[in-house]
């Protein structure tokens, strides 16, 4: 399995962040929450698109949902 690409908010675009995570690898992406790192799990099952935050799991279901919720959540431009 391979190794989950790990990054910074801003590191990537959407576009690279989308295209990694379709090629079937999981990115996980560090933040301050609360003065504390956390990390989100961006991944792909083959269906569907996930956004794993310590508060809550995003699930989207096209390529072009989950750019838009990682520009809107910051993590790629």
């Amino acid at each position: 399995m391979t190794e989950p690409l790990r990054i910074d908010p801003g590191d990537r675009t959407a576009e690279e962040i989308v295209d990694e995570l379709t090629a079937g690898r999981r990115i996980l992406v560090t933040v301050e929450m609360l003065g504390q790192s956390k990390e989100i799990s961006l991944r792909y099952d083959g269906e569907w698109y996930y956004c794993d935050t310590p508060t809550r799991l995003h699930k989207h279901s096209d390529a072009t949902e989950m750019r838009e919720c990682v520009r809107e959540m910051g993590y790629g431009n």
